[in-house]
């Protein structure tokens, strides 16, 4: 005996029988109706469906050549364990991250030379400017911190960032509805239509940064990307005189996973981007595969200002290269009771407006 085809309903994942009075295939627990062959071409889309492939060459960096690291010296922070590289002209007195005391560990070692470094385009000066101007226009932003937010350390550091090529192929496929509403003098009805959206295609990727740092939170350093790679020149340790330089503790294999993650979202907005005219949009299944995927170990420029207010610590970063700002504030608490409760009044007074409206039509 031949096997009997079993289809699983679309909508609601129920199994689906042929009604012979319909002469369509229906679900006796939503009662969808559909046809034959649109279950079919479903049921080969399914089949053909794959799983994400997501694999790198990490062979990124070099290792030092004989005399290169000779002028660097690495500290390291007795408090946050933070290793800090710069040239042996440059005194570490404190840690950029968190501001506590280093003592010099020795020369640098075990680690590899970046491919790449984007030069500081921006000095201490205008980092300590872009501060001031981040306080300006914050209406709830309490008065005395303008005013007696102390600046710890202003320090340029370099921050490690493993950069990652690859082209990416994807299959992602969504379940869309269509809502239908009318009515009669009787009834109001709704009628919902349910499609399967499929998009398949390709996309390339350059330079995906994945900070090498555990001391760098990475929605700071994503909040001040993007950085400007056209600027960006082969390594010198010439580059660090004056700066600091983070020495990476995550290396390039321990960053695929944030590097996948931020490719597969960039993939999947970009193709739901594509569906429209549906009323709802929901991706069921999304399989990504890589290809040519390399990764480079860079440098990035970022001013770190470490401040200080009512016994509270506040860390800001700017982008060395572009001036891109970031940084929490805190909140005046009676400036925002008072704005919630004009917000308040003010919705009030607009429903009220409404509903007199409505009432005198």
């Amino acid at each position: 005996m031949s096997k009997i085809q079993q289809y699983k309903c679309p909508c609601c994942d129920g199994a689906i029988e042929f009604d012979s009075n319909l002469q369509k295939m229906k679900c006796p627990y939503c009662d969808t109706e559909f046809e034959v062959e649109t279950l079919k071409s479903y049921d080969n889309e399914l089949k053909n469906e794959t799983a994400d492939d997501m694999s790198w060459d990490t062979s990124a960096g070099s290792e030092w050549q004989a005399g290169e690291a000779e002028g660097l010296r690495i500290y390291v922070c007795q408090a946050c364990g933070g290793e800090i590289v710069c040239d042996e002209t440059t005194a570490a007195t404190s840690c950029p991250f968190c501001g506590n005391p280093v003592v010099m560990r020795g020369q640098l070692s075990g680690s590899l030379k970046p491919d790449y470094v984007i030069p500081f385009k921006l000095d201490k000066k205008a980092a300590v400017e872009a501060l001031k101007k981040h306080y300006s226009g914050k209406r709830l932003l309490p008065k005395a911190f303008t005013e007696q937010n102390h600046i710890d350390e202003v320090k340029g550091v370099y921050v490690p960032v493993w950069l990652f090529d690859a082209d990416a192929d994807a299959n992602i496929r969504y379940k869309a509805s269509r809502v239908r509403l009318w009515s009669d003098s009787n009834y109001y009805y709704t009628e919902t239509s349910y499609y399967s959206v499929t998009r398949a295609g390709a996309l390339g990727f350059e330079r995906v940064p994945v900070d090498g740092s555990t001391k760098m939170d990475d929605s700071l350093m994503e909040s001040i990307e993007p950085f400007d790679f056209s600027d960006a020149v082969d390594f010198q340790t010439a580059y660090l005189a004056g700066y600091f330089a983070d020495k990476y503790d995550v290396d390039s294999e321990q960053s695929i996973e944030r590097a996948n993650q931020r490719i597969k979202q960039s993939t999947e907005n970009a193709f739901a981007s594509t569906v429209r005219g549906y009323d709802t949009v929901i991706p069921v299944s999304t399989g990504v595969a890589l290809k040519n995927g390399v990764a480079k170990y860079a440098l990035y420029p970022v001013w770190l200002l470490n401040t200080s207010w009512n016994g509270n610590q506040y860390k800001f970063a700017m982008n060395g290269q572009t001036g891109k700002f970031v940084g929490d504030l805190p909140l005046d608490k009676s400036a925002y009771r008072r704005w919630l409760f004009g917000v308040a009044g003010a919705v009030s007074a607009a429903v009220f407006a409404i509903s007199y409206l409505l009432w005198l039509l």
